[in-house]
């Protein structure tokens, strides 16, 4: 499912793609960001990155900070891999129905939750992990070729935490809880390709064809590692793996 261009356009400090029509037929310019968010569980999120593996996929795992709680290597595991991880808030909370100060407290728990586990020695050896590469030298939040450089830099600097990425539960905060999270350096990063594999009332095949049909060289594409999604997960990825690789584009994390 597209996201549809006038929502983008109310919220333009939110990231919804990094659009490539500005850009030259390069790598970057072929480039699609798979996100997941929910995890990090044992049921689904190691099957994820072993897919990933296979096609040699950067990816963005938005988690939630009482699963990384209670799976702290799996989390490491992530990022040992080479992918990016982001902020889910800590109990999955819906902006739209926490007050403020309660929602901002609970993103802040997470991202206590993620530098603690992040830093804590982990108890797996990992010899076999190769980090995929990540080609995509630069993010963006406005659109344009030269921006790219900038917003990288700000993702990379602007916080002295793990991570500065964040995505709100079901796509919900307010515009003042949206505002102290940017004042806090947090980058928002939203979607323009919902897969909908947590949906009960849709088929794999139309999951499927919610990706493969929309998506496009600066997507960023929403899947869930969780319980919900997994049935739909485990068909529909190496299907949307397989076709971006026949396109001969790649996965970058954020």
């Amino acid at each position: 499912m597209k996201t549809p261009k006038f929502v983008q356009r109310m919220f333009p400090k939110r990231v919804w793609t990094f659009p490539n029509s500005s850009l030259s037929a390069n790598k970057i310019g072929n480039t699609i960001y798979l996100t997941f968010d929910d995890g990090p569980i044992p049921e689904i999120t190691p099957w994820v990155l072993e897919e990933l593996k296979k096609h040699h996929a950067g990816a963005t795992f938005f988690c939630i900070g009482e699963n990384l709680e209670k799976q702290p290597d799996l989390f490491r595991r992530i990022i040992v891999e080479g992918h990016s991880v982001g902020n889910h808030t800590f109990n999955h909370r819906n902006g739209w129905k926490t007050s403020t100060e309660e929602y901002i407290d609970n993103v802040l728990k997470a991202e206590e939750e993620m530098n603690k586990v992040h830093e804590a020695r982990s108890t797996i050896v990992h010899p076999k992990y190769s980090p995929v590469r990540n080609n995509m030298k630069d993010g963006n939040e406005g659109g344009k070729r030269e921006d790219i450089p900038k917003i990288k830099s700000e993702i990379s600097d602007q916080r002295s935490s793990i991570s500065n990425l964040f995505r709100p539960p079901y796509g919900k905060l307010t515009s003042r809880q949206s505002h102290i999270l940017q004042q806090k350096g947090y980058k928002i990063i939203m979607w323009d390709v919902l897969s909908g594999d947590f949906d009960a009332s849709i088929s794999e095949d139309n999951c499927f064809r919610n990706v493969s049909e929309n998506v496009k060289p600066g997507s960023i594409v929403v899947f869930h590692d969780s319980l919900k999604a997994e049935k739909k997960l485990r068909y529909v990825l190496p299907k949307v793996l397989e076709v971006i690789s026949e396109k001969g584009w790649s996965c970058e994390k954020i």
